[in-house]
């Protein structure tokens, strides 16, 4: 054996026993892909001595590129048609060529190199994801020892890579079924709730009833006393005297009753009506009542009749009417005489719900009351029982509809329920 051939299959040891060092340290573990692939990228540069080599992502007729070790700028994408690497992706086999200018039956190589060396990266599955491309500026032919090299770091590489878009997609679908968790867990919380509430107004109704019962029967018995003595000669402050205990009676009778509205179970009796045509009658009816003297209620629909019999929805029209009453009567008395209430429908011919609102231009409600509002027994009134507007929540609760309640200095106060057109069981 010469002296040329001795020097070359010391190297091609020193070459093996250096390749076997790198992949034993390579780790994906201890770092991130793109830091992994440059490493891959730099050695296969080293050991096989060529100018350029890149890792690609192939997807759909498009090569990515991940790493290079030339320095290039990652992520470029260009054309797998007409390209080396476009042959390596489709025939899923290794492809040499010593000069790109004499032999161009396998596509074209970048502008300034002559030698290829294409290596598939292939995933556990048999499928081609990328390319190991290795390029050289002049012609060169690449032994059976340098290719398997390659190979070795390309089965590294399409293995980190594969790891990589597994991990995200369970990552992605941890997030989703994370988000998923959240969501049933939170609804599971409302219904909770929902059910706790229910069951303890139903106790509370139950209980109501009977206390309500013992207290209704005395209290008229004492009402009827009060009256008899109206028909008395009485002095005046005697007269002042009866009448604020009648007005005392009149007003626990109104408790007792609103109690009983409230914690009784909300049964509802749907039929399909005609929402522009209650509201009307309703406002009408209102502009009579003792709150309203004085001041104007406006109403104004605001949407485009889809429907020959006007805007159909279907709820329990007395219930409503209730919320309307409670709600316009609460809005008269937050404005001064000769001040307005506005009262308006809006919806869309595309939109499942409807929105009544009533607005007035009285004194804002401090921020610390809007969120007490609907809570039972709190008033700012005080002749008020605190149940208004609890009854008001419970009804449109019970329609599956929502109720909203803004309050601004410079815009007054506005009163919106969401109602939907159609009741869902």
């Amino acid at each position: 054996m010469n002296l040329h051939s001795r020097l070359r299959r010391l190297c091609r040891g020193k070459r093996k026993q250096q390749t076997l060092e790198i992949l034993s340290s390579l780790s994906y573990r201890t770092g991130q892909l793109k830091e992994y692939l440059q490493e891959i990228a730099n050695y296969v540069h080293q050991l096989i001595e060529v100018d350029v080599c890149v890792v690609t992502l192939c997807q759909e007729g498009f090569a990515q590129v991940l790493a290079s070790s030339a320095g290039t700028e990652d992520n470029q994408t260009s054309s797998l048609h007409g390209q080396l690497a476009g042959t390596v992706v489709n025939t899923g086999r290794s492809l040499i060529v010593e000069n790109t200018k004499t032999c161009t039956q396998y596509g074209q190589a970048p502008t300034g190199f002559q030698a290829y060396l294409g290596i598939p990266l292939r995933t556990s599955q048999g499928k081609v994801i990328g390319t190991i491309c290795s390029f050289h500026r002049q012609s060169r032919r690449f032994s059976g020892q340098e290719v398997r090299i390659v190979e070795l770091f390309a089965e590294r590489a399409a293995t980190a890579i594969d790891n990589y878009f597994l991990y995200e997609q369970q990552r992605q679908f941890n997030q989703v079924l994370e988000a998923e968790v959240a969501r049933r867990t939170e609804e599971l919380k409302v219904a909770q709730d929902k059910l706790i509430q229910q069951e303890k107004l139903a106790a509370i109704g139950e209980f109501a009833t009977g206390i309500i019962h013992e207290i209704r029967n005395p209290l008229t018995t004492m009402k009827m006393g009060l009256n008899y003595f109206r028909k008395l000669d009485l002095s005046i402050q005697s007269q002042e005297r009866l009448y604020l205990a009648l007005a005392e009676s009149e007003r626990l009778e109104r408790l007792l009753r609103e109690i009983l509205l409230y914690a009784k179970p909300q049964r509802l009796n749907i039929s399909r009506i005609n929402l522009d045509e209650l509201v009307a009658e309703t406002v009408n009816v209102l502009r009579t009542t003792p709150e309203a003297i004085d001041r104007y209620i406006e109403y104004e629909n605001i949407y485009q009749m889809e429907d020959k019999n006007g805007l159909m929805i279907e709820i329990d029209e007395d219930k409503i009417k209730q919320v309307l009453v409670n709600l316009v009567r609460n809005a008269c008395e937050a404005i001064e005489v000769g001040n307005k209430v506005k009262v308006w429908v809006t919806t869309d011919v595309d939109l499942p719900h409807v929105l009544i609102t009533i607005w007035n231009a009285g004194s804002p409600i401090p921020t610390e009351i809007l969120s007490k509002m609907t809570q039972p027994f709190f008033s700012t009134k005080s002749s008020g029982t605190g149940l208004g507007l609890a009854i008001v929540q419970r009804i449109i609760d019970a329609h599956h509809g929502e109720l909203s309640i803004e309050s601004y200095a410079e815009l007054g106060t506005a009163v919106t329920v969401m109602l939907p057109r159609k009741y869902k069981v």
